[in-house]
C-alpha cells in the first residue's frame, strides 16, 4: 500500500465534513491515503451520492407503461412503438461555465451526449435550460457570449442538431450562472446497453481520449458554494473536443452493433473514478486496474490524479474477452485509444496497481450503497397572500407595459442565441427552437418527437410546491401544443446550500410537487440531475428544479406550430375561466414592484390534464391550425409572440384590464382553429371551456400585423417585433 497519511485538513480541503472523515476511517479501519481519499471525497460528493436529496428522490414517480430504464443508468429509455426506444436526460454544468463559460458549456454538451450513446442510442437533439444574471451586470456578456459559443461549438462540430431550449435572466444568477444540457437519442428498444459489469475475469477496456490534469475533482468543485476565490478554479473546468467526441461515438456505436459490449459507462463526473465504481457496484462485483497501462497525456502523473481527472472523450466498458481484436480494431480504425486496463473481480473491492505497488484497496459499498445519506432539517415555508387585481394599477398604458414586457429580459427574443446553434443538422428536425416544444421525426418514419425544457424560477421562490408542479405542468403544455403525447421526464434541480433548512425547503417542496404533478399527468421521472450549492458568498440561486419533457406524435405532418397564416380565423383560449386573472407572480407585478411578495398561480392538475390531452386531440383531428401556451405575461404576450412569429395581426374582443391581459392563470393554450363549430362542438362534448376571444388579420405594409385589443386599443406589432429583437445583441455587445 502506498504510505501517505492523510489528516482532516486534506479531508476538509476536498468537500468532506469531520463526520464523514471519522466514517471513512470508520468503513476502511485504517486512514486512507491520498487516492483513496480522493475517491471518497469524489463518490460522497453531491454531484455523485445525492446525499441531500435522494431521500426525495425516491419518492418521485419512475415506473410508466412505457418505461424501460427510469433512473440510476447514464440515461432513462422510454419505448415509443415500433422497436424504438427514445433515450434522454438532462444535466448541469453550472459551476465550470460560471468558471469558464465556453469549455464549461461545451463540455457539458459533451458529457450528456455521452450518457446518451453509452446506452446505445444515437442522439438525435440538443436542448439546453439557460440562467444568467441581470442582463446589464458586468460579467453577463461575458458569460452570455462563452456559453452560448460552447453549447453551438460543440453541438455544431459533432453534428447533433441543438433544436430548442429557454433563457431567463436574473440577479440572483450574478453570482451564479445554470447550464443545463440536455439530449435526445433514438435506439431499437431491444438493443440497450446498461452500465452493471458482469463476468468476473472479463476484461476491462479503457476506450477514447488520453486521460491529463484537467477537470480534477471537478465533481467536488460543483458541489461546493463559489467565494472570492472562484475564479482561481479554472484548472478544476474540464476541455472539450467535440471531433474526438464524434469519433467515439461513432467507435462506440458500431462496438455495440458488433454485439461485443457487455457493460459500457462515460466518465463523466470524477472520471475513472466513478466509472469503475458505479459499474463495479451495479453489477454486484469488484474492479482490479493497473493505472500505469491508463493512456495519459502528461508526465508524472499520479494515481489520485488519474483516478480524479476529468479529461472528457472517455469510456469505460467491460468487453466479450471472445471479441476483443474485433473491438480493438474498431477503435484502432476511428484512431482512438483500446487499451485493457483491468479486469472485473468477485472481490467486491476496488483495487488500483501504480508504480508497482497497491495505490488504492477499498470496498465498493462503501463508496455508494452504503454512502451517507442525510435527512436534513428543513423549513415551513409560510404560504404568501393573494394579489387581487384591485392592488396592481399603473400609470402607463397597456399598450406601454406590453412593449416594456416584450422589450425587457424576461421575454426579448431569444434569436441571437438560436440562431448560432446548428438545428437542421441530420434533417430531421420539423420544428426548432422559437415556439413551444421542439419536434424531431424519427428517421425514415412520419413519427415525431416533441421536447420541451421549461421551469419558472420566480413561482419556485414564492411557493416551492406549485412551483414544483408549475415546472412539470408547463413542460406538459408545450410538448401538447404540437399535438404531442406527453410520456415521461427528466429533471435538472438546481438549488442553493442544502445545508440551509430554507434551501432544503425549497428542495423539498419542489420534489414534492414535481411528483404530484408526474403522477396526476402520466409523465414519470427516468433521468436526472441534482445540482446543489449554486450560491455566491451565501447568496443563493433563484430555486430552478428544470423539467425536460418527451412526448411522441404519430404524424409529424399533423403537429403544428404557435404561427397561423391566414386571415379571418377564430381564435380561442382553452381554459379559461370566469373572474380575474392572477397577478400574483407575475412578469408585469415584477415590472411594477410587486414581486416575490405575493402567491403564484395555482396548478390545477385536473385541469392541466384534460385540456392537454383535449388539445393534443384537437391537433391531430385537423381542428386547430395554430397552439401557443398561456404562461409569462399572460394571454396578452401569447398573442403577441403568435402574431409576431406569423408576421400578421390579431383583432382581440376581450377586456383591457390588465388581469385579464397579463394574468398568468395556468393550463390555457391560445389556439387557432380551422375550423371554428367544429373545435366548438368538440369542445362542448368534452367539457372543455373554450371562449373566442378574437379573429386573425392580415400583416401591414411594414410586413408586421396590428394587435387591436377592445375595439379601443390599437398595438403597431412593428414597433414590438423591433423592441423585442434588440435586447439580447445588445446585451451580448455591451
Amino acid at each position: 500500500m502506498t504510505e501517505q497519511v492523510m489528516t482532516f485538513e486534506d479531508a476538509s480541503a476536498m468537500g468532506l465534513s469531520a463526520d464523514e472523515w471519522a466514517l471513512i476511517q470508520e468503513r476502511l479501519g485504517r486512514i486512507p491515503n491520498q487516492c483513496e481519499l480522493g475517491i471518497f471525497s469524489a463518490m460522497w460528493s453531491e454531484h455523485c451520492s445525492y446525499k441531500s436529496s435522494k431521500k426525495w428522490l425516491k419518492t418521485l414517480p419512475t415506473e410508466g407503461e412505457h418505461v424501460i430504464q427510469g433512473p440510476g443508468e447514464n440515461a432513462g429509455v422510454i419505448d415509443i412503438g415500433d422497436g424504438k426506444a427514445v433515450i434522454f436526460k438532462i444535466e448541469s454544468h453550472n459551476h465550470p461555465s460560471f468558471i469558464e463559460p465556453y469549455q464549461g458549456a461545451a463540455t457539458g454538451v459533451g458529457g450528456i451526449l455521452r450518457d446518451v450513446f453509452t446506452m446505445g442510442a444515437r442522439p438525435v437533439a440538443l436542448l439546453n435550460a439557460l440562467r444568467f444574471g441581470e442582463a446589464n451586470h458586468e460579467k453577463t456578456a461575458h458569460l452570455l457570449n462563452g456559453v452560448v459559443a460552447g453549447i453551438g461549438g460543440y453541438g455544431n462540430c459533432i453534428g447533433i442538431p441543438t433544436v430548442g431550449g429557454e433563457t431567463n435572466f436574473h440577479k440572483s444568477y450574478n453570482g451564479n450562472i445554470l447550464v443545463n444540457a440536455m439530449a435526445v437519442g433514438l435506439a431499437d428498444s431491444d438493443k440497450i446497453f446498461y452500465s452493471a459489469a458482469t463476468g468476473a475475469g472479463n476484461p476491462v477496456i479503457y476506450v477514447g481520449a488520453k486521460t491529463g490534469r484537467d477537470g480534477i475533482h471537478g465533481a467536488t468543485m460543483a458541489s461546493a458554494e463559489f467565494s472570492e476565490e472562484t475564479e482561481s478554479k479554472r484548472p478544476t473546468v474540464q476541455v472539450g473536443d467535440p471531433f474526438t467526441g464524434k469519433l467515439l461515438m461513432e467507435a462506440c456505436l458500431e462496438l455495440m452493433a458488433a454485439n461485443a459490449v457487455l457493460s459500457i459507462q462515460d466518465m463523466g463526473a470524477a472520471g475513472l473514478t466513478s466509472s469503475s465504481v458505479e459499474m463495479a457496484s451495479k453489477g454486484g462485483l469488484g474492479m482490479e486496474m493497473d493505472l500505469d497501462l491508463v493512456p495519459v497525456r502528461e508526465d508524472g502523473m499520479t494515481a489520485y490524479e488519474i483516478m480524479l481527472s476529468e479529461s472528457q472523450e472517455r469510456m469505460l466498458m467491460v468487453i466479450d474477452p471472445a471479441q476483443t481484436e474485433t473491438a480493438r480494431a474498431i477503435f484502432e480504425k476511428w484512431d482512438l485509444d483500446f487499451m485493457p486496463i483491468g479486469a472485473v473481480t468477485d472481490t467486491g473491492r476496488l483495487v488500483l496497481k501504480k508504480d508497482g505497488g497497491i495505490a488504492c484497496d477499498i470496498p465498493i459499498d462503501p463508496l455508494v450503497d452504503d454512502a451517507p445519506e442525510y435527512d436534513r432539517p428543513h423549513d415551513e415555508i409560510a404560504k404568501l397572500p393573494v394579489l387581487s387585481a384591485d392592488k396592481v394599477t399603473s400609470d402607463k398604458s397597456a399598450q406601454t407595459l406590453l412593449h416594456d414586457l416584450m422589450g425587457g429580459a424576461d421575454l426579448a427574443s431569444r434569436r441571437w442565441i438560436y440562431e448560432q446553434y446548428d438545428s437542421d443538422v441530420m434533417a430531421d428536425t420539423f420544428a426548432a427552437s422559437g415556439g413551444d416544444g421542439a419536434m424531431v421525426r424519427v428517421h425514415g418514419t412520419q413519427k415525431g418527437i416533441a421536447i420541451s425544457t421549461d421551469c419558472t424560477p420566480r413561482y419556485v421562490y414564492a411557493d416551492a410546491f406549485e412551483g414544483g408542479k408549475q415546472a412539470v405542468a408547463e413542460s406538459y403544455r408545450n410538448v401538447c401544443a404540437t399535438g404531442a403525447k406527453p410520456l415521461a421526464v427528466t429533471n435538472n434541480l438546481n438549488f442553493g446550500n442544502p445545508e440551509r433548512p430554507e434551501i432544503m425547503a425549497q428542495i423539498v417542496g419542489s420534489v414534492k410537487g414535481m411528483g404530484e404533478a408526474c403522477r396526476a399527468l402520466g409523465t414519470p421521472v427516468v433521468s436526472g440531475n441534482v445540482s446543489l450549492y449554486n450560491e455566491t458568498d451565501g447568496e443563493a440561486i433563484f430555486p430552478c428544479p428544470v423539467i425536460g419533457m418527451v412526448g411522441t406524435i404519430a404524424d409529424v405532418k399533423k403537429s403544428i406550430g404557435a404561427s397561423y397564416n391566414e386571415a379571418g380565423k377564430s381564435i380561442y383560449v382553452i381554459g379559461q375561466k370566469e373572474g380575474e386573472g392572477w397577478l400574483g407572480g407575475s412578469l408585469l407585478a415584477e415590472m411594477l414592484g410587486m414581486g416575490e411578495q405575493y402567491a403564484p398561480p395555482p396548478v390545477s392538475l385536473d385541469d392541466e390534464a384534460k385540456h392537454g390531452e383535449f388539445v393534443v386531440s384537437a391537433i391531430n383531428d385537423g381542428l386547430i391550425s395554430a397552439a401557443h401556451d398561456i404562461s409569462d405575461g399572460g394571454m396578452i404576450v401569447a398573442m403577441t409572440e403568435m402574431a409576431l412569429k406569423s408576421k400578421m395581426g390579431a383583432e382581440l374582443t376581450v377586456s383591457d384590464s390588465l388581469d385579464t391581459l397579463f394574468g398568468e392563470d395556468q393550463a390555457r393554450y391560445i389556439v387557432v382553429a380551422k375550423d371554428a363549430k367544429s373545435l366548438e362542438a368538440a369542445a362542448e362534448k368534452a367539457q372543455i371551456s373554450c371562449v373566442e376571444i378574437g379573429q386573425t388579420t392580415s400583416s401591414d405594409q411594414n410586413g408586421h400585423g396590428t394587435l387591436k385589443i377592445g375595439g379601443d386599443i390599437t398595438i403597431s406589432l412593428a414597433e414590438i417585433f423591433e423592441a423585442n429583437e434588440a435586447l439580447l445583441p445588445k446585451v451580448a455587445t455591451s
